[in-house]
């Protein structure tokens, strides 16, 4: 049920993304389109984040060290480029245009989805 939670809270963030920061969109045709694509991507950043963000976090330590986390934000626009990347390998009508876009998507992604789990907060997290 987390899962889910999760995936809900992303998809909503991405939709609120794309509404906010121009360059960040999805072209489905119908209503039902855009809201499998934004949780079919949804599901890839997840994975990507899951996978790829802490080996990065162990590689490049010294980075964020010496920026004092900012390097996190490039970090976090390559993945949401990475993201649009898998998506247009698979088909999906999401596009981000440019590294700016990805930078200011992933930064209002970030902050849109913190705020979802303020509201709504996951049952798995509780102890």
């Amino acid at each position: 049920m987390g899962f889910l939670i999760r995936l809900a809270t992303t998809a909503v963030a991405l939709w609120i993304t794309t509404l906010i920061v121009p360059g960040v969109e999805v072209t489905g045709r119908t209503g039902y389109d855009t809201a499998l694509t934004l949780l079919v991507v949804a599901l890839i950043f997840g994975v990507i984040n899951a996978v790829l963000k802490p080996v990065i976090k162990v590689v490049g330590c010294v980075f964020y060290l010496l920026t004092l986390g900012l390097f996190a934000l490039v970090v976090n626009a390559l993945l949401f480029l990475l993201t649009d990347w898998i998506a247009r390998v698979l088909h999906l009508p999401f596009h981000v245009n440019g590294f700016w876009a990805a930078f200011w998507g992933a930064i209002v992604m970030a902050v849109v989805t913190w705020l979802i789990s303020v509201v709504v907060p996951d049952t798995t997290d509780r102890r």
